[in-house]
């Protein structure tokens, strides 16, 4: 068992808005986006990383990041740590923590070969291309995000066993053990708990299960500072951590959830369970300015949209561009235009033959950059996948964003006194999934049958235009932006990082990655960084609320290109080796940044 003693730890919950530039004061207020919070402006030069000695854990939930140092200091290594923070969190961040959903880890080891892990849900048996479709084909609103009907088949407790198995040092019992405690003794509710909770719990209260766990026994909300215990969820965990995975795909667990799924009108069976089994892949490499990245592969798309967008702008030099100038912001834009519009017909590689090799290829990059005009907007509608070079016309000013998304996700970074490094992303797709739980389980599951192309052409929750490679088909992984990423610079690890945020990840990990290597930033700053995002359709640039100055957005509109502005998003959780930025050597060996945009989080060096 793991010990009672409590670490103290380093733990940084930054609520204020931070910038190196003028203008990053004007905010909104919390907005459509529950992690979108007002705060005065501070001068981030102010503002610095958490130092570890021996270690770093860094998640949107500091109970979790307390969890992960408590294994590191008691001989864990970052498998077990990354194993019992990904525990911790289905307990303390429900919406998106979860033993009900999937994801993907990029692991790297020194002297071992790097790996990615796929544990993300899969299409049940009894799912078909139409399911979500009238008898007119046009989509059931809802029908692939609530309900049981939107749930696929969990991959998160087989994942982490296999990372536990194959690279940790501890057993089971004790890797699970915090989470368990967490489940059967509560822990007392903070204000990120509590605007997560409001959300989802108007959906929570039609599901009788559901209900008993996220609303008091006399049907009033949660409020700060009251305790939530979870008791069915603390036996799930046990059976787990008695039993091992087969607990949850072929026993008592699955057959719970089967039998709510049957009686939801969904169409889970116990042969999707039983067939359930993780993938292991190389990651996706590319090179930034000598330093290698290693990141996610098909299923994920976002990978090989990050490392497109690396690969185009290695070809600037953006430091001397400057940081979210006119030059700056319009080379970004197109580059993750580009890659965005590349990553259209990308699939699950069971299924899809994926031109991964051309996409991330230097040469490929060079094409593109050398087709950038240096005065005006590509038009999206202009691009076409794998083909660097465009039709010429321009974009239609006050072209509008029709679609907004929600930072539904969650990550964590990792990483031991080894040097062993373990990067994160799982989900339950929308906050707290498809709102529904299995009686006498307390897990939440997920709508990840959405992340699907519902109707190739139509978007999804998160803006995404679906093409057929995507489709929906028995037994296939849906699409991802997870991005979960590793930096080396000569062999040993540089960065860990990765954010939450639907499709806008891959220029989320692009942003904190600029803001260390090409502005030296250090960590914190670099996760606090203003965000723009461009992801082929819908063609205008997103923006955070006073990321750009007005001047700039101006000039950009000159060049035809629409600016609009939305709530914050991301909650990148991102770690530095040997300083707390490149320029500068820090007498710890790891610096955690946590991000401002989520009020519970915490970086823990152990």
């Amino acid at each position: 068992m793991v010990k009672s003693k409590r670490i103290v730890p380093v733990v940084v919950a930054v609520l204020c808005l931070m910038s190196p530039w003028e203008g990053y004061a004007a905010r909104q207020s919390s907005g459509s986006d529950p992690l979108a919070f007002q705060s005065a402006a501070v001068d981030t030069s102010a503002i610095n990383p958490v130092p570890g000695k021996n270690g770093m854990v860094v998640s949107a939930q500091k109970l979790a990041s307390e969890v992960g140092a408590r294994i590191l200091s008691e001989g864990g290594n970052a498998a077990d740590a990354a194993v019992a923070v990904a525990y911790a969190m289905a307990v303390v961040y429900p919406a998106a923590g979860n033993i009900g959903g999937g994801g993907f880890m990029t692991l790297y080891k020194p002297n071992e070969e790097p790996k990615f892990i796929d544990f993300r849900e899969r299409a049940p048996l009894a799912s078909t291309r139409t399911m979500y479709l009238n008898d007119k084909g046009e989509v059931v609103p809802h029908l692939s995000t609530l309900g049981w009907k939107s749930v696929a088949v969990p991959g998160t407790v087989a994942g982490l066993e296999l990372v536990r198995r194959r690279w940790g040092r501890l057993k089971r019992n004790q890797v699970m053990e915090p989470a368990i405690r967490l489940a059967e003794d509560g822990f007392v509710l903070q204000e990120g708990d509590i605007e997560l909770l409001n959300t989802s719990i108007q959906d929570m209260a039609k599901d009788s299960a559901a209900k008993k766990i996220f609303l008091k026994e006399d049907g009033s909300s949660y409020k700060v500072g009251d305790r939530l215990v979870q008791k069915d969820l603390a036996q799930s965990l046990k059976l787990i951590s008695e039993q091992g995975a087969q607990a949850f795909y072929k026993g008592e667990i699955a057959q719970n959830i089967v039998k709510a799924s049957k009686e939801g009108g969904g169409i889970l069976q116990m042969e999707d369970f039983a067939a359930y089994k993780p993938r292991v892949f190389s990651p996706i490499s590319c090179y930034y300015r000598g330093y290698r990245v290693l990141t996610a592969p098909p299923p994920s798309g976002g990978g090989v949209a990050l490392c497109e967008m690396l690969n185009i702008l290695e070809g600037y030099n953006m430091a001397k561009l400057g940081l979210y100038t006119k030059e700056a912001v319009h080379v970004e834009v197109e580059a993750m235009r580009h890659a965005y519009s590349d990553r259209r017909d990308l699939g699950d590689p069971d299924f899809v033959r994926n031109p991964v090799q051309h996409l991330v290829d230097r040469i490929y990059a060079k094409f593109i950059r050398d087709d950038i005009p240096k005065d005006h907007a590509v038009a999206s509608d202009s691009l076409q996948a794998g083909n660097p070079q465009p039709l010429r016309k321009r974009i239609p000013a006050g072209e509008k964003v029709q679609h907004q998304e929600h930072a539904e996700t969650t990550h964590f970074s990792v990483i031991d006194r080894s040097g062993f490094a373990i990067s994160t992303t799982y989900t339950l797709n929308g906050w707290f999934g498809a709102r529904v739980v299995a009686e006498h389980t307390g897990i939440v599951m997920n709508d990840e049958m959405d992340d699907f192309s519902i109707r190739p052409g139509v978007p999804n929750m998160y803006g995404i235009v679906g093409s057929k490679a995507n489709e929906i088909a028995p037994r296939k992984t849906p699409l991802s932006s997870m991005s979960p990423t590793i930096v080396l610079r000569k062999g040993k690890v540089k960065m860990v990082t990765g954010s939450p945020g639907g499709s806008r990840i891959p220029t989320i990990v692009l942003t904190t990655i600029l803001g260390v290597i090409d502005y030296n930033l250090n960590i914190q700053q670099a996760v606090n960084l203003g965000r723009i995002h461009q992801q082929w359709h819908p063609s205008a640039i997103q923006e955070e609320r006073g990321t750009l100055k007005p001047e700039v957005i101006s000039a950009l509109q000159q060049e035809g290109y629409s600016v609009v502005g939305m709530d914050s998003w991301g909650i990148a959780e991102a770690i530095l080796v040997g300083g707390p930025s490149l320029k500068e050597k820090g007498k710890a060996a790891y610096y955690g940044g946590v991000d401002y945009r989520h009020p519970g989080g915490g970086a823990v060096g152990e």
